[in-house]
């Protein structure tokens, strides 16, 4: 087996190319000092994995008309159950004013506009205007294809297929040296040392029985920072979308989303009998919160009130089948696919793992506790709590993506040379990837569906400590068994069965955290549910959980949450006059 490393040097590496690391590459471009030297690495193709692309809904921002960045603001605290950072959730909802306006005079977005011209911005769950800006239904497709000819036209260095693997620090671990990657296409370690690296591979959590993210999602960012030490914030927190198409488990199409305009707009969820139920859960109907969607579905799926693959129905056709088609063309056809009729019949559908709330602990600037390392999208913590708003997500990976552009772009005038790595960690890295070509080959898909189970059953919508406790000893059970799986390593160019491994090790890691990490909240907020522990608890004494790696173990503390901006109760924020912010929306 060949273990020999290429190394490489650059300036600004970015880790990812959805919407966060395509924008922070532009960024980075315009800030950093001439002749810097910029490289983007991605596990697939640039513009054609991760999950920016599959965006349907569309792109929180307020635009005036009544709505206000304080309005979004407060939506936002609201729907994370005040778990949010709260500066963080504040230059978000800022930002995404600035950002909507870059995407569609500089990056060459068109989004669907009203009779007047003006943007269309239609309702989302959970928020009190309409203020969700989207190219029909496919509005992932748009940022992302634009951004991506952006980027392609400038003089940026690109490591496509390029599987980052560890974050390798310097010897007194005071500072990260560079990323060890796997060359797809040869199977060879590279060594990528540099100045300032941002993390944005996405989370993704495609533990669950039923998920949506991409299939090159599997943790891999997540998993690379517990390993170096790095804190990870609000892991309980996995957000099931409502309506993840149910079409059987021959397909790949299972859990992917029926997106959230369809209940925004009117959409029925009917259960087994035709009942429209969601009424019985909360007032709001199908417009509630997705975890509370989340949960009156998997109370009728636990009920038996289903359809024939077991989850629920959603119905459009009292809408009118044409306009549902004009205005959903994206989803009628992917249903149509999937053998359903959205615009005049009905569709069966189940909550999904959709997004991960949790991350790596990270300042308002992106910066990490690791000299270096900067993280956004949805590896990074802190900016929606315990429940993500739909078309927050979008906003959130874009504007922070340009945060850490320009950053880091200002943070590399500061720093001199190129850092050494600590080449003990660099070899332990490579031990780790190649641990399975030493061993017997196995079967990796059968434990992954075993590790999917456990997790939907047990860490799943609803939870307590005996399903908890039940759930991280299945994981750790799955990731032992793991250890014993060998993959063929006589071809190790584009060796999926390779990678298949890695991604486990990944979802095995990050799984047994989420376990933990909900086992230590005792209480319910957000898309974390604990049927032993339901109350929400006070939200003046909110607090958040953090997770370490520390050797072989994992520990999990509190921290409280800093109201840096309004406190529970308040309804008026006391450090931004609502006026400058409708003025600033505008």
């Amino acid at each position: 087996m060949n273990t020999s490393i290429e190394r490489h040097d650059t300036d600004i590496l970015i880790l990812g190319t959805g919407g966060a690391g395509l924008f922070a590459a532009l960024h980075a471009q315009q800030t950093a000092p001439a002749g810097t030297k910029i490289t983007i690495a991605v596990k697939g193709l640039i513009g054609k994995c991760g999950c920016t692309r599959m965006v349907q809904g569309g792109y929180n921002v307020a635009l005036g008309g009544g709505d206000t960045v304080e309005r979004h603001f407060m939506d936002t605290i609201n729907g994370g159950k005040w778990l949010p950072n709260q500066d963080m959730a504040w230059k978000l909802c800022e930002q995404a004013v600035v950002r909507i306006r870059e995407l569609e005079n500089e990056i060459g977005c068109f989004f669907d506009r009203n009779a007047d011209g003006s943007l269309h911005q239609k309702a989302f769950a959970g928020q009190t205007a309409d203020r969700t800006v989207h190219k029909g239904d496919l509005t992932g497709i748009e940022i992302i294809n634009r951004l991506m000819e952006q980027v392609l036209s400038r003089p940026l260095e690109r490591l496509q297929e390029h599987r980052a693997i560890g974050l390798i620090p310097t010897r007194d671990g005071s500072a990260l040296a560079g990323v060890l990657f796997i060359d797809m296409r040869s199977g060879k370690f590279r060594f990528v040392r540099a100045k300032t690296v941002l993390m944005a591979t996405g989370g993704g959590p495609t533990m669950y029985k039923y998920h949506t993210p991409s299939g090159d999602k599997t943790m891999d960012g997540l998993a690379m920072a517990l390993r170096a030490g790095l804190p990870l914030r609000d892991m309980e927190m996995v957000q099931f979308h409502p309506t993840g198409l149910l079409a059987g488990e021959h397909t790949k199409m299972t859990g992917t989303v029926l997106e959230e305009g369809l209940r925004g707009a009117g959409g029925q969820l009917l259960n087994g009998s035709d009942h429209r139920f969601m009424f019985d859960y909360d007032a709001k109907g199908e417009r509630a919160t997705r975890d509370v969607v989340s949960r009156g579905i998997y109370a009728e799926m636990r009920k038996n009130n289903t359809s024939e693959n077991g989850g629920v129905f959603i119905s459009m056709a009292h809408l009118g089948p044409e306009n549902v088609r004009k205005k959903f063309s994206g989803m009628v056809k992917r249903c149509a696919d999937s053998g359903f009729d959205l615009a005049g019949g009905k569709v069966e559908v189940v909550p999904t793992a959709h997004y991960f709330m949790g991350g790596v602990v990270v300042d308002p600037d992106t910066r990490t506790a690791m000299e270096g390392l900067y993280v956004a999208g949805e590896d990074a913590g802190g900016a929606h709590g315990s429940n993500r708003l739909g078309g927050n997500g979008v906003a959130n990976s874009t504007v922070y993506g340009g945060v850490a552009g320009d950053v880091m772009g200002t943070d590399i005038r500061r720093m001199g040379a190129l850092r050494d790595p600590d080449e003990d960690v660099l070899a332990a890295e490579i031990a780790r990837a190649t641990h399975p070509l030493t061993r017997k080959p196995g079967n990796v898909l059968e434990l992954r569906m075993k590790l999917q189970d456990a997790m939907w059953e047990d860490v799943g919508v609803m939870r307590t400590a005996f399903g908890l406790e039940r759930g991280a000893q299945a994981v750790a059970s799955i990731g032992d068994a793991l250890m014993d799986v060998g993959v063929d390593g006589s071809n190790l160019a584009f060796n999926l069965t390779w990678h298949d491994w890695l991604n486990m090790r990944s979802l095995c890691d990050i799984s047994g955290v989420i376990a933990r990490a909900a086992l230590a909240r005792e209480n319910s907020r957000g898309a974390h549910f604990r049927e032993d522990f339901p109350e929400s608890g006070s939200m003046e004494s909110s607090y958040f959980t953090v997770a370490r790696q520390q050797g072989d173990t994992v520990d999990v503390s509190r921290e409280d949450v800093q109201f840096t901006i309004v406190r529970p109760g308040e309804t008026v924020l006391p450090a931004h006059e609502p006026e400058t912010l409708v003025e600033a929306a505008q």
